[in-house]
């Protein structure tokens, strides 16, 4: 890796920050640009995805990721408990600069950056690590179907027609895993069948791909200490665009939520620079059969932490209240992070963010409703686009 990946990888970054907004506004197709100012593709109202090729990378897009997260279990006579987080990105060099002479082990087309992070539920122990590559012979990810690697970190299908895939990863040398993933609901479009608007410019839309509920099963190392079997639920998210972030946002706020009924929620507040909470913010339900449905919310932070590492105070326990669609009464839910200190520092791409474990609770703090993944960004400064 070599210091002039830096800039690209801002660039990734922020574009990323960008891309994870949810919107439920409409546009007609006639309104919408087919390629940004600077000749990359832009999504588009009305795509008819064809599986398993919209599993793989779209580099005519600016940027792409696909990001997991999940909680594992330990078998008897030991049980114990994790939380993890692997995520790939990919992200298209300015098109002059593809263009190009590269080395031949190399491009300057695509950069591809990847985060794995795992945390100890019962010690707190948090340990994560970042990779940046440009494409070549250490990183790359199919056009065709789910075929990504990172050094020695891929995400693969197993079974296409399935879907049924394979996650291969870790920590330096402090933990290895190698983990299954069946879905157990179909996968979920979200947005208007795939189209998800980001904001009010007619560029500003991803697509957007997503397992809510994925069966895991496999084996983790930590350490030199033997394997040990793991299984539980996991979460993916693969989403592809060309847009930017807006001047005026610094950050979001992200949940998701598997509920121990069956049910998934999925929550995004993005964060402007005067306190207030952009429009395109949304939280949807996911049913037992996999059907979506929008619902009004509020989120509400009860305690903080501020990290002694970046001084940053992160929002942790929330009150998030909703309407239950099954029953049309109101909902309410404490989200409550198993420990506090799951800060990536961003030593590779300068972007800090809390990305931590959480469990659901009823609203009196009693009853165990399920688990979560919550992502907070921009407490330690704002996300920034490089413009």
């Amino acid at each position: 890796m070599t210091n002039d990946m830096s800039a690209p990888l801002r660039r990734l970054l922020s574009v990323f920050c960008a891309l994870c907004v949810f919107c439920g506004q409409s546009l007609r197709s006639s309104e919408v640009p087919l390629l940004t100012a600077d000749g990359f593709r832009v999504p588009q109202p009305g795509r008819e995805f064809v599986f398993p090729r919209d599993h793989g990378s779209h580099p005519d897009y600016r940027i792409e990721w696909w990001y997991l997260t999940g909680h594992l279990f330990t078998e008897e006579p030991r049980p114990r408990r994790f939380g993890f987080q692997a995520t790939f990105f990919r992200s298209a060099s300015p098109l002059e600069a593809a263009a190009r002479p590269a080395p031949a082990a190399f491009g300057h087309d695509q950069i591809y950056l990847a985060h794995m992070a795992l945390v100890d539920i019962g010690t707190g122990r948090f340990i994560y690590q970042e990779r940046l590559n440009r494409a070549g012979w250490d990183a790359a990810a199919s056009t065709e179907t789910l075929d990504l690697r990172n050094g020695d970190w891929s995400l693969r299908f197993l079974d296409p027609a399935a879907e049924r895939m394979e996650l291969r990863g870790g920590v330096r040398a402090e933990a290895r895993f190698t983990l299954a993933l069946s879905p157990l609901k179909p996968r979920v479009l979200f947005g208007e069948a795939g189209y998800s608007r980001k904001g009010a410019s007619p560029t500003a839309a991803s697509h957007y791909i997503t397992f809510t509920r994925l069966e895991v099963s496999g084996e983790l190392v930590l350490g030199a200490a033997p394997p040990v079997r793991v299984g539980g639920l996991a979460w993916m998210d693969h989403e592809f665009g060309s847009s930017k972030l807006d001047e005026d946002q610094v950050g979001w706020d992200w949940l998701s939520a598997q509920l121990h009924d069956g049910r998934e929620i999925m929550f995004y507040a993005l964060r402007r620079r005067d306190g207030s909470i952009d429009p395109v913010s949304t939280l949807t339900w996911i049913d037992r059969e996999g059907r979506t449905a929008t619902a009004p919310w509020r989120w509400e932070p009860l305690t903080f932490w501020r990290s002694p590492r970046t001084g940053a105070v992160y929002p942790q326990r929330i009150r998030l209240t909703t309407t239950d669609p099954a029953s049309g009464a109101e909902a309410v839910f404490l989200v409550e992070p198993f420990h506090a200190a799951q800060e990536l520092l961003g030593e590779v791409g300068g972007v800090t963010y809390w990305e931590g474990a959480c469990r659901i609770l009823s609203a009196d703090g009693r009853t165990e409703l399920g688990s979560a993944y919550m992502e907070l960004t921009g407490y330690d400064r704002p996300v920034d686009v490089v413009r």
